[in-house]
């Protein structure tokens, strides 16, 4: 059985790494309480970043516990190929249950699966060009 670690390498890490998926997303899945967006990777494995603001979670024992959840459900997602992922908080996580919460995340991940295998095949992703400059 596959050892359920987060490393840094499955983390977006970088202001940089946050705006290739922005810049290129080819993937949304949205829901009430929270909205996945993704773009493919040549890692062979997907990393996930986190943005939860304090305009949907007031407290921050509220978003500590919410992005608890998506890193711990992320985790168990052995079959998730190689993208990189941004989810984002909406209104109205601070009601809902762990319980709720993971049973949501579990569906999302899912359905990005899903419409990860239904993209169309197209060019590997261009390597980062950080750290090139003209000067």
């Amino acid at each position: 059985m596959k050892a359920l670690n987060f490393p840094k390498s499955h983390r977006l890490l970088r202001p940089g790494d946050y705006g290739k998926v922005f810049d290129d997303v080819q993937l949304k899945v949205p829901h009430r309480n929270f909205l996945i967006l993704a773009t493919p990777n040549n890692l062979g494995h997907a990393r996930v970043g986190l943005i939860f603001a304090k305009k949907n979670l007031k407290l921050s024992v509220q978003r500590n516990r919410i992005k608890r959840q998506v890193r711990e459900t992320f985790r168990h997602q052995l079959e998730l190929p190689g993208m990189d992922v941004i989810v984002l908080g909406r209104q109205g996580l601070a009601d809902l249950d762990n319980q709720t919460i993971s049973k949501y995340l579990n569906g999302l991940w899912q359905r990005l699966e899903k419409k990860y295998h239904q993209l169309p095949p197209s060019q590997p992703a261009e390597p980062s060009s950080a750290g090139e400059g003209t000067g």
